[in-house]
């Protein structure tokens, strides 16, 4: 491994260190992260080494898996299957993506036991990045070339070979049993962080939406299928110091999905993170669906833009504006950066309401 992170033929290893790589969001799948790294000799001379190692196993090692009721632990762990990732790194999909976009190359991938497995993966040297409204383009475009790439259409299932992860899946499963219920909760609408902003206008639009969930599923069931990444936040497109193409990381919920569907994590996922201002998703909306479509049409996809619109409002609706409230901090204290954060979701919320109306009027849905 350590000769093919340096390219040479074979090496002496000199050296050897691991430390855990900081990281700010938990994983239901992540075991851990590592960076390993060290020193070796070769036919060159002396260099340094670093691997980046991330450990997945299954959920039910997770201390987050004792919150999941006794009767949806089987189908919780069939939705959340750990191997996903490594069936992405054990394909050749590096060699199908389209031009523009690359991935990590692994060096090995190494079944520990029968539910974890470690990734030892190229460490890509990254520099900062600003995710403007022109960089969010760009990597919709990329988005919408991956969704259509005749190419990689082959590995669509790859990570979910008997396609058990679907939004059908996801809506009978968190959105029927956590989200819908609280929607319906009284006592947390009154919670210090959700009365002001969280309106009544807002949980009306919420709960309304939400009795329509059925129709919602059946018309993204319906729509185009391509490949999606899945969880296309920015945080999982590097920008490389090292390469021009954006490098796509996290391949945990790659699927076969709508086309459009990633453009809701695209635009929306920081919004949700507290990492961007709700403020700035009608602006980016516009030119990110155009630059996907333009994406789109670059493989020869001619699926129409409205269409991929209203996949990316329903997207949005389902999986951030639905569970748009946190209930993982309503046992909190109300602290000033929590307040923001409801405030920016329960304004995402509203954009995302708006947009499923008004793709529905343009649509006829």
């Amino acid at each position: 491994m350590v000769a093919d992170a340096l390219g040479v033929a074979d090496v002496e290893l000199l050296s050897s260190r691991a430390v855990v790589a900081p990281y700010d969001l938990e994983a239901l799948t992540t075991g851990g992260r590592y960076r390993v790294f060290g020193r070796a000799r070769h036919a060159g001379g002396e260099s340094g080494w670093s691997i980046f190692v991330k450990v997945v196993r299954s959920w039910r090692l997770s201390p987050t898996f004792a919150l999941v009721p006794e009767a949806h632990r089987e189908s919780a762990l069939a939705g959340f299957p750990f191997d996903s990732e490594p069936r992405v790194y054990r394909s050749d999909l590096a060699n199908r993506l389209p031009t523009g976009l690359s991935m990590p190359r692994a060096h090995a991938v190494i079944d520990l036991d029968s539910e974890s497995i470690a990734l030892w993966l190229e460490e890509v040297p990254i520099v900062p990045a600003r995710w403007d409204g022109p960089a969010l383009a760009r990597a919709a475009r990329l988005l919408g070339r991956l969704a259509a790439s005749p190419r990689v259409r082959p590995l669509a299932t790859v990570a979910d070979p008997d396609r058990r992860r679907t939004v059908r899946y996801y809506a009978e499963g968190r959105l029927a049993h956590q989200v819908v219920p609280a929607l319906h909760d009284d006592r947390i609408w009154r919670h210090p962080l959700l009365a002001e902003v969280f309106d009544d206008a807002l949980r009306r639009g919420l709960v309304t939406a939400a009795a329509e969930l059925p129709a919602f599923v059946a018309e993204l069931e319906a729509a185009p299928h391509g490949v999606a990444h899945g969880d296309a936040v920015p945080r999982n497109l590097l920008v490389a110091a090292d390469r021009p193409e954006l490098v796509l990381i996290d391949f945990g919920l790659w699927t076969c999905a709508p086309i459009g569907f990633d453009l809701g994590q695209l635009l929306i996922g920081e919004v949700q993170l507290g990492e961007r201002s709700a403020a700035e998703l009608p602006a980016n909306e516009r030119a990110c669906v155009s630059s996907y479509v333009a994406g789109l049409r670059d493989e020869g996809c001619d699926v129409a833009e409205a269409v991929v619109r209203r996949v990316a409002a329903v997207q949005m609706l389902l999986f951030a504006a639905l569970p748009a409230v946190p209930l993982e901090l309503l046992d909190e204290e109300p602290t000033p950066a929590r307040a923001a954060l409801c405030r920016e979701r329960a304004a995402g919320a509203r954009f995302v309401l708006d947009l499923v109306a008004a793709t529905a009027r343009a649509s006829g849905a």
